[in-house]
């Protein structure tokens, strides 16, 4: 099992924290420069996180645990015309991504009016792609509870934002509720609303952490980020991918930035502890632009073949 963190420091030596993590055999999932300063999202062997935490304090970086890095998030917004995106699914987007997770904003193409909102099945596989869906909804109450069919059949965990208090068993399908965050026309900035961000960011990192005990119990063949590093060695292509994250971590697999007509089976050939990737995964088409979608199989699933 491994740890997902986040190192915050200096660019000054911080090649000791990049050789440090591929010595204890972790891998390094995004990493950011801004100015002077390193942002690092790493997975690290559970036994050695007092190791990054002493080269952390040795360097005078900030060490935190990071849930969410190595996830993948949909952001759902019924549309993202002015008239009715909610500002603050920009700000929530923003958020996320600072305690490590990956998100793609999603506009769903029917989402005029509760009365004729809708969503596809494309729009469905496509969300079911994600470790996790937040639909940023409005600010009436009953205007959400009615746009539970949205959601209610989704195979992914849901989460829904809306600035009235609701209770969760009053949206069928719904996983979670966060109340706070309608369609405010400003940045999200004052008190309340960096508490309710955080409240969104403490339901997401409480979801991912009851699928990673799931998976403690059922757990992949090999952990995704042993694909995604395997995937990142391997396919020269791969460097050749100017979208941020050619290689996107998630919990169960990865999505990969490369045509899958023309690159599923270089992708499929990709040697993982002395197996062919096509063995161990399920590799397809991705709802999103062509991509190559990689889901890992679990032990089970081999066991029921």
């Amino acid at each position: 099992m491994y740890e997902t963190l986040t190192f915050t420091g200096g660019v000054h030596k911080s090649d000791e924290i990049r050789e440090l993590i591929e010595d204890l055999g972790g891998f390094i999932l995004q990493e950011n420069v801004i100015q002077m300063e390193l942002v690092i999202n790493m997975a690290v062997p559970l036994a050695d996180v007092p190791k990054i935490e002493e080269k952390s304090k040795e360097l005078l970086a900030e060490l935190s645990v990071a849930p969410m890095a190595g996830s993948e998030i949909a952001i759902v917004s019924p549309t993202l015309a002015r008239h009715h995106l909610p500002h603050a699914a920009c700000d929530i987007s923003e958020f996320l991504r600072e305690y490590g997770a990956k998100d793609n904003m999603i506009g769903l193409a029917r989402g005029d009016g509760k009365g004729t909102s809708g969503i596809t099945k494309d729009e469905k596989r496509l969300l079911e792609e994600h470790d996790i869906a937040v639909f940023a909804l409005g600010s009436f109450k009953q205007c959400i509870i009615d746009k539970s069919f949205l959601y209610d059949d989704l195979d992914v965990p849901v989460i829904v934002t809306g600035a009235p208090e609701i209770d969760v068993e009053e949206l069928t399908g719904a996983d979670a509720y966060v109340g706070g965050l309608g369609r405010i026309p400003r940045r999200l900035r004052r008190g309340p609303d960096i508490r309710a961000l955080t409240k969104l960011v403490e339901t997401c990192e409480e979801i991912i952490n009851h699928k990673k005990q799931d998976m403690i119990h059922d757990p992949p063949i090999v952990p995704s980020i042993v694909v995604k590093n395997a995937i990142e060695n391997q396919v020269e292509e791969i460097k050749d991918v100017l979208s941020p994250l050619p290689v996107t971590g998630q919990l169960d697999g990865c999505r990969v930035k490369l045509n899958y007509d023309k690159y599923h089976e270089v992708i499929e050939n990709v040697i993982v502890e002395g197996r062919k990737l096509s063995d161990i995964a399920e590799i397809k088409k991705s709802a999103m632009y062509d991509y190559i979608l990689v889901k890992i199989f679990t032990e089970s699933s081999l066991v029921d073949e």
